[in-house]
């Protein structure tokens, strides 16, 4: 079996992998302050509430974008298991997964993870999102190339950036409000936040279409996704499990040259 872990700033996700099915998944709070053995401890409980041992895990795959936490849960991960993970950068991917970028290196590790699982699960040219503590937009050419992308502020920081820097506005919830126009502040804030990010990868996606000369699939994923896709214009397939599906085909295709 193997586990597979994508560290985010706000999330550790985690997964088990029997061959091609996925067992299960399961969320950690990212933490800084907290050790190897803390995090090897807590590990051991999540796999044994989905009934997986130990001695099962042949491998492990580790995306991380804390560098304060890779070398923390690699040694854990070492520790609980007896198995080294494969630890995902452009050197692990680039016989497969060409990145045609300034400074290939400097690529984030979960946008690398998401555009392999994009990469092996539907076809190219595509623009992978991710809706997590940022919102990422990577375009993947015809040839399956990283081409590039954008950042932009999350919609949670967005929305706890507003909220804490504006007297007069205070935080709400996620939730669709019933109208664009805004009938009260709560439903103004709702209207800006979820139909402007949805806005906002509609224009996205139209201007890296026309740079790149041909339309593209679009396929997102983060914790946010399905709340802001379902209000765009255009057809997004959303994937849950896209960054966990992009570390296995990472381990199988970069873990066996080890």
């Amino acid at each position: 079996m193997l586990l597979a872990l994508d560290v985010g700033n706000t999330n550790i996700t985690l997964g088990v992998f029997d061959g091609e099915r996925l067992l299960f998944v399961s969320r950690m709070a990212t933490d800084a302050s907290r050790m190897e053995d803390q995090y090897a401890i807590e590990l051991r409980d999540i796999l044994h509430l989905y009934g997986v041992r130990r001695a099962n895990i042949t491998g492990a795959v580790l995306s991380s974008v804390v560098p304060k936490l890779t070398g923390y849960l690699s040694h854990g991960v070492e520790k609980l298991f007896s198995v080294k993970p494969l630890i995902v950068s452009y050197e692990t991917v680039k016989e497969f997964l060409p990145i045609a970028i300034d400074q290939p290196e400097t690529t984030g590790p979960d946008l690398i993870a998401g555009c392999a699982g994009a990469k092996a699960l539907y076809s190219c040219p595509c623009i992978v999102i991710d809706l997590g503590t940022a919102t990422t937009l990577v375009a993947l050419d015809r040839e399956g190339v990283m081409v590039g992308g954008a950042i932009v502020p999350g919609v949670g920081i967005s929305l706890d950036a507003l909220t804490s820097r504006a007297a007069l506005l205070s935080s709400v919830s996620l939730e669709p409000p019933a109208h664009v126009v805004g009938r009260d502040t709560a439903e103004c804030l709702r209207s800006g936040v979820l139909y402007g990010a949805a806005a906002m990868l509609d224009g996205l996606c139209d201007r890296m279409e026309q740079e790149l000369g041909y339309p593209c699939r679009v396929i997102a994923t983060g914790g946010l996704a399905g709340l802001v896709v379902q209000h765009c214009r255009r057809q997004v397939e959303c994937s849950d499990t896209l960054l966990l599906e992009g570390l296995k085909e990472i381990y199988l295709r970069a873990g066996a040259e080890r």
